[in-house]
């Protein structure tokens, strides 16, 4: 899932305006950012199946970025970092619990389209997820819908600029669409590697964006 996480990230973003809407993105996505800095580091793991091109489904040995206390724990290191980011802003409290709860939304949300592949504590222990990636056509409508809904939230009552309101649809169109191309009919990636680091860079590039268009003009 990549287009229902910055979803979640916008609608969690449209309650807290004094911050940066990019930090709601980066913080959805930080699970898979720590993700794929250990599969490069050799701590996590990924297998490209043999049906991959009919799945479109890697699988995961992921306990230190999408254990269910890995989670908790990376939601609250989130959220204590952003209380002290942000020392100026009022209800910095009520800021630093909705960044943690944009980290958190990552792990429940891919709870529901993984197969049971999500650890709660370590490798070894009880594995989740309601595996509705099975149904990638109904996967698909569930995760666009939350980013329409998520954008639509957002910019009810935003105070960007049209420039700037019309460049986050786009954006939001644009990864919908490498999503449903991703999950549907990419070939499988050539590596680990290559898959981990084009990864990477796209969690970055959009997270960039995002906080480029969150940024306040004087």
């Amino acid at each position: 899932m990549f287009a229902g996480h910055i979803g979640a990230a916008l609608a969690i973003g449209r309650v807290e305006r004094s911050v940066n809407v990019g930090a709601f993105v980066v913080a959805a996505m930080l699970l898979d950012v720590v993700l794929w800095v250990l599969i490069l580091l050799g701590w996590e793991s990924v297998t490209i199946p043999a049906d991959f091109v009919s799945s479109h489904q890697p699988e995961f040995v992921f306990p230190y970025s999408h254990g269910l206390f890995a989670g908790i724990a990376w939601s609250v290191f989130t959220g204590v970092v952003t209380f002290f980011w942000y020392p100026r802003i009022e209800r910095k409290a009520r800021a630093a619990i909705l960044v943690g709860s944009a980290v958190f939304s990552h792990w429940l949300l891919d709870v529901l389209v993984h197969a049971p592949e999500l650890p709660l504590v370590g490798a070894g222990s009880y594995k989740v997820g309601l595996g509705l990636w099975h149904s990638m056509h109904v996967a698909l409508v569930v995760e666009g819908v939350i980013l329409v809904a998520g954008l639509c939230l957002f910019l009810l009552g935003s105070n960007l600029s049209m420039a700037k309101r019309t460049w986050l649809t786009l954006l939001c169109l644009l990864i919908l669409v490498f999503t449903v191309i991703g999950m549907t009919v990419a070939p499988p990636p050539p590596s680990v590697f290559a898959m981990a680091v084009s990864s990477l860079i796209t969690i970055l590039v959009v997270g960039a964006i995002a906080c480029w268009l969150g940024k306040r003009t004087a």
